[in-house]
C-alpha cells in the first residue's frame, strides 16, 4: 500500500469516525419545576358563585370580573335553591346558573353545581308549588322542629316530593349530563344546605336508604356526569357512603375548619377508598367566619387537609380577592400539592438523527401531587420549524401518566418512558424545536405542566433536533468543453447509501422539467462514499429549440437499482420537494447565449 493510500484510508476512517460520534450524541435536560399554579382537568380551586344565598360570593363580581389572577381556579361552584331554577312547575329558568357561568367557561374554566332542597334562610328551597302538590313536610326554626317556624323542610321519603324532584332532575341532566362544562354535580337533594344532614333544620333522623333512594334518582339522570356525595350522608349511617362508593360517587366534605387545631376535620379515614379512583372535593368553612373564631389560625389544616384527604378540589368559600390576599402564600403551598402535578424530572434524545430515521425519547415522569392525574394523559414529542409551524408529533401511547405514583410531600418516585418513534417522509432536513406535552393519544395538549418555555397551547419547548440528510452538494460555474457544458458538483455522503448512487440534474422551466443533465462518466472510483467530499459533476446540452428565459436547476442523487420506488432518491441536507437541491438558474438569452446565477 502507498503512503498516499494509507493516508487516505486513515482520513476516511477519522470522518467514519466523526459520524458516528455525532450519530450517537444525545441531548439530555433536567428542567425544574417553575412553581407556577396549573389549571388541568379534575382538579383545582372551586370558587363559590352562590354559597347558597343568591348574595354570596361571585355573585357580587361585575360581569366582566372573574377574578383571572387567583391562580389555579378552574371551577365555578353554582350552589342554588332548587326553587330558584324552577319557580313553577315545568318552568325551568336556567338563565339563573347558566348566565354567569358563560363568564368563565369563554375562559376555559369548568362549572359545579348544586341544587338543594333546603334552607336556614328562605321558606321554599324546595318549590312551593311541590307544597301545593300535596308533599309533606315540616316546618322549622335552625335545629328543631316547630310549628310556626319560617322555615319549611319536605319529608324525604315522600312520594309526592320524589316524584317531582325526578322531573327536575331528568331536566338538568338533559341539559348538563356528559356536558365537558360541567366538572362535577352534587347530591345535594338531601339535608339542609344540601349538605347531607338535618342537624340546623328539624333534626329528623332517616335511614340511610332515604338517602341511597336520593343517590339513585341523581343515578338514573346523570349517567356520565361525577356525582358527588357529601361526607355528611354519615350521620345517616355507613350505608350510604358505601353505596356512594360503589355506584361511583365521588366524596366531598363540606365546612372543615368549622373548629381549629385536631377537630378542624373529621373525615379524611372515609376518603381513603376514593381518592385513588376519583377526585375529593374539600370545601373550607366560610373563612371570615372560620378566621375570626380563631380557628383558621395560619390555615395550615387546609393544607394538612389536602394531604389527608388526597384532595383534587378546593374551595374558596369566601369573597375571593379578600381570601387571596390573606392566604397568598397558604395558596401557593397548596397549588403544589393539590390534584396531580406532572413533573418532567428529566429528558433525553439524539442531538442529530437522519432523514427517515428513528428518535429515541428517553424521560423520567413523576406525580408531585397528592393525587393521581384522573384523566391520564400520554406523552408526545412534537417538533417545531423556525416560523413556529407544528412540524410533525409522535406520542407514546404505552406511557399514562394516569399510572404515575403520589407520594409524600418530595417523596414521589420517578417513572421511566423510553420511546422510538420513526421519522414521516415528510419531515426535511434542518434543526427544529423539540417540545413536550401530555395529552390525548393523537397528540393534543391536555395536560398543563410546571415546565419552563411553554408555547401557549401547554406545548413546552426542551431543546432542539437536527435532521440531517444523506449528503450535501455545492455547485461551482459551469464550463463548456467541446459543445457541451460542465456543471461541476462537490458531493459530501453522510450515510451510507443502500444501493450506487449517482447524480441527477434538471432544469426546470414553469414547474416542469424542461431538459436534463447525465453524470459525467467515469465517477469516481467505488462511487461515493461517506465522509468523502467527492466531485462528480453533470454534462448537458441545451437543446436547440429551448425557448429564451429562467431556467431553475436541480440536482440531487438516485439508485438505478431502485428506479420507480419512493427511495429512489436519497435525501439531501437542505433542499425542495422531490428531494433536490436547487443549485442555481441558468438563463437561455433572447438571439443565443447564456448566463448562470448561483443559489445564494
Amino acid at each position: 500500500m502507498s503512503y498516499n493510500t494509507c493516508a487516505e484510508a486513515l482520513a476516511l476512517s477519522a470522518a467514519l469516525l466523526c459520524v458516528a460520534r455525532a450519530a450517537a450524541q444525545i441531548t439530555t435536560v433536567a428542567p425544574e419545576d417553575t412553581g407556577e399554579a396549573l389549571c388541568n382537568p379534575m382538579m383545582g380551586w372551586t370558587l363559590h358563585y352562590y354559597s347558597n344565598t343568591p348574595t354570596n360570593y361571585g355573585s357580587k363580581l361585575e360581569p366582566s370580573d372573574t377574578v383571572d389572577e387567583f391562580p389555579g381556579l378552574s371551577t365555578i361552584y353554582l350552589r342554588i335553591p332548587w326553587s330558584y331554577i324552577e319557580p313553577e312547575e315545568g318552568v325551568l329558568n336556567w338563565s339563573v346558573v347558566d348566565g354567569p357561568a358563560q363568564r368563565w367557561i369563554r375562559k376555559g374554566k369548568q362549572v359545579a353545581f348544586r341544587f338543594s332542597c333546603c334552607e336556614s334562610w328562605m321558606r321554599y328551597a324546595t318549590p312551593e308549588w311541590v307544597a301545593r302538590a300535596g308533599a309533606k313536610g315540616h316546618n322549622f326554626a335552625p335545629g328543631k322542629l316547630d310549628e310556626n317556624g319560617p322555615f319549611w323542610e319536605p319529608d324525604y321519603d315522600d312520594p309526592v316530593f320524589l316524584e317531582k324532584l325526578d322531573g327536575f332532575l331528568a331536566a338538568a341532566a338533559a341539559r348538563y349530563d356528559g356536558n365537558p362544562e360541567v366538572a362535577f354535580i352534587d347530591v345535594g337533594s338531601f339535608g339542609v344546605w344540601g349538605e347531607g344532614h338535618t342537624w340546623s333544620s328539624t333534626q329528623l333522623k332517616y335511614p340511610a336508604s332515604t338517602i341511597i333512594k336520593h343517590i339513585d334518582l341523581h343515578l338514573k339522570h346523570f349517567k356520565q356526569t361525577l356525582l358527588t356525595a357529601d361526607d355528611d350522608f354519615s350521620f345517616e349511617g355507613d350505608d350510604a357512603v358505601r353505596y356512594s362508593l360503589e355506584h361511583g360517587l365521588t366524596l366531598r366534605d363540606d365546612s372543615i375548619l368549622v373548629q381549629g387545631g385536631d377537630n378542624a376535620y373529621f373525615h379524611a379515614d372515609m376518603a381513603q377508598p376514593f381518592w385513588p379512583n376519583l377526585p375529593v372535593i374539600l370545601e373550607c368553612e366560610h373563612y371570615g367566619g372560620s378566621r375570626d373564631r380563631g380557628s383558621w389560625q395560619d390555615g395550615s389544616k387546609y393544607l394538612q387537609a389536602v394531604e389527608d384527604y388526597h384532595a383534587s378540589y378546593a374551595a374558596i368559600h369566601w369573597w375571593p380577592r379578600e381570601f387571596l390576599e390573606e392566604n397568598r402564600d397558604l395558596i401557593r403551598r397548596i397549588n403544589m400539592r393539590l390534584g396531580y402535578r406532572i413533573q418532567l424530572a428529566q429528558a433525553s434524545w439524539p442531538t442529530s438523527v437522519r432523514a427517515l430515521g428513528r428518535i429515541v425519547f428517553s424521560a423520567e415522569w413523576r406525580n408531585a401531587g397528592v393525587a393521581p392525574c384522573y384523566p391520564g394523559g400520554f406523552p408526545a414529542a412534537t417538533l417545531r420549524d423556525a416560523k413556529g409551524g407544528l412540524v410533525t408529533c409522535w406520542t407514546d401511547e404505552s406511557f399514562d401518566v394516569r399510572q404515575l405514583p403520589v407520594g409524600a410531600p418530595g417523596e414521589a418516585s420517578t417513572v421511566a418512558q423510553r420511546a422510538s418513534f420513526l421519522l414521516p417522509f415528510y419531515v426535511r432536513p434542518g434543526t427544529y424545536d423539540l417540545l413536550v406535552s401530555v395529552g390525548t393519544r393523537t397528540g393534543t395538549p391536555v395536560v398543563a405542566l410546571p415546565l419552563p418555555n411553554g408555547d401557549g397551547e401547554r406545548r413546552y419547548r426542551l431543546g432542539t433536533l437536527t435532521v440531517m440528510g444523506d449528503y450535501a452538494v455545492t455547485a461551482g460555474e459551469p464550463r463548456q468543453q467541446d459543445g457541451e457544458w460542465e456543471l461541476p458538483l462537490t458531493w459530501e455522503l453522510h450515510a451510507e447509501a443502500p444501493a450506487r448512487a449517482v447524480p441527477f440534474c434538471h432544469f426546470d422551466r414553469n414547474g416542469a422539467i424542461a431538459f436534463q443533465g447525465q453524470p459525467v462518466e467515469p465517477g469516481p472510483e467505488g462511487g461515493l462514499a461517506i465522509g468523502q467530499r467527492v466531485e462528480w459533476p453533470v454534462a448537458y446540452s441545451i437543446p436547440p429549440d429551448s425557448a429564451p428565459g429562467q431556467y431553475e436547476v436541480y440536482v440531487g442523487l438516485w439508485m438505478p437499482d431502485r428506479l420507480g420506488s419512493p427511495e429512489e432518491r436519497l435525501i439531501p441536507d437542505t433542499g425542495a420537494q422531490g428531494r433536490r437541491v436547487r443549485v442555481g438558474t441558468l438563463t437561455i438569452k433572447e438571439g443565443g447565449g447564456v448566463a448562470w446565477q448561483a443559489s445564494s
